[in-house]
């Protein structure tokens, strides 16, 4: 069984399921929490699947334990109904600590996708850095994406037998999506590609940038909006009140600025892969945009992702807005400085990384051998 809620989970697990489907001797229940309804929905329809249970706890409004107790309470009846030999789980979100625990306290074996990522912070990223590890803590299966992951499972003693190291499967959902070249339902975005103009690509969501942080993004935004009338920005906007209330006003009298309603997963591939720079504080993007030789700008103070920013092409500016400024500017400005983070070195996937998945889940389940492990 797998269960997943949100756009993100949705998209890294969508390799995993399909090669599960193939797979004979292997029978797959699929779970969605519909955490994020629309665009979980969106991800779905890409990659063709289609969930045997949705356990619908989204609410609007809801805070952390409220959407903590609506997984626990209505994923363990299906838990009982199924009897799964194993739950598989992806990342790092509350849907994925609170299904571990519900699978863990009945002594169902608990795989866990893109393990062994660490901050060191336990409340950046809030809450992600401590789901995770409660996660780490319950699983029997660790699917760590790089050995970089796989060390800091080690280093918490962890027996090396527990882990294999599969590359990221988000690089597998990319390659396929990017691929399909989906059409924009946003006339302003099609105009934009077309003109072959640079383009900065920005999303901000996360909740530690909710207090004061995420006004000083959409100032800076507002500035280099201003200083490049030539260079359009695209925010595609996280549909949460309290993010779109502070990012977006300083935005809203602006030409050159187009903010969209969250894109879906096809579409914003296609804008991914046309941007000139990317500012972001997402994880995933981290993941990514390097397989499409992307400066990525990450508006943090920390990352559990470094391996990209060890490569060059991923470099931590955190949130103070003339310094959003200065290194976006740098990047527009100097070609230089541009072509020294614009390589398409991928530490972080394959294309493979469901396939080994599949045969490490296998072996766990049914015997059978791994494959080699992922090496960058």
């Amino acid at each position: 069984m797998t269960v997943y809620g949100t756009r993100p989970e949705a998209i890294k697990l969508a390799p995993v399921i399909k090669a599960l489907e193939a797979r004979q001797g292997l029978d797959l229940v699929t779970v969605v929490t519909g955490q994020h309804r629309e665009m979980l929905d969106q991800v779905n329809a890409i990659f063709g699947i289609v969930p045997d249970h949705d356990l619908d706890v989204f609410s609007h409004g809801q805070g952390l334990n409220s959407l903590m107790a609506r997984v626990l309470e209505r994923l363990d009846p299906v838990l009982e109904k199924e009897a799964p030999d194993a739950l598989l789980v992806q990342g790092d979100t509350s849907t994925v600590a609170a299904a571990a625990m519900a699978a863990f306290n009945r002594r169902i074996k608990v795989i866990h996708l893109e393990a062994g990522l660490r901050s060191g912070d336990i409340l950046s990223p809030f809450p992600e850095e401590a789901n995770r590890k409660v996660t780490t803590q319950v699983a029997t299966l660790h699917l760590a994406p790089t050995s970089t992951s796989k060390n800091n499972l080690l280093r918490e003693s962890l027996p090396e037998s527990t882990i294999a190291v599969t590359g990221n499967t988000v690089i597998d959902a990319l390659l396929e999506a990017v691929e399909q070249q989906v059409p924009f339902t946003d006339a302003r975005l099609a105009g934009a590609l077309e003109s072959g103009g640079r383009i900065l690509l920005v999303t901000s969501h996360r909740r530690e940038n909710w207090d004061g942080a995420m006004e000083r993004v959409g100032q800076a935004v507002r500035r280099l909006a201003r200083t490049y009338p030539n260079v359009t920005v695209v925010l595609p906007a996280h549909r949460n009140p309290v993010v779109r209330a502070a990012l977006l006003p300083p935005l809203a009298d602006l030409t050159n600025v187009i903010v969209t309603e969250p894109l879906p997963y096809g579409e914003f591939t296609r804008v991914m892969a046309a941007a000139t720079v990317i500012l972001t504080d997402s994880g995933g993007v981290q993941e990514e945009a390097p397989s499409l030789g992307k400066p990525v700008l990450v508006m943090r103070e920390n990352t559990e992702r470094p391996e990209a920013v060890d490569a060059g092409t991923v470099r931590l500016i955190g949130t103070d807005e003339s310094r959003i400024v200065s290194e976006v500017s740098n990047l527009l400005d100097d070609e230089r400085a541009y072509r020294e983070m614009a390589n398409a070195v991928n530490p972080y996937g394959d294309g493979r990384a469901a396939e080994r998945a599949v045969a490490a889940i296998e072996s766990l389940l049914i015997g059978g051998e791994r494959l080699p492990d992922f090496d960058a």
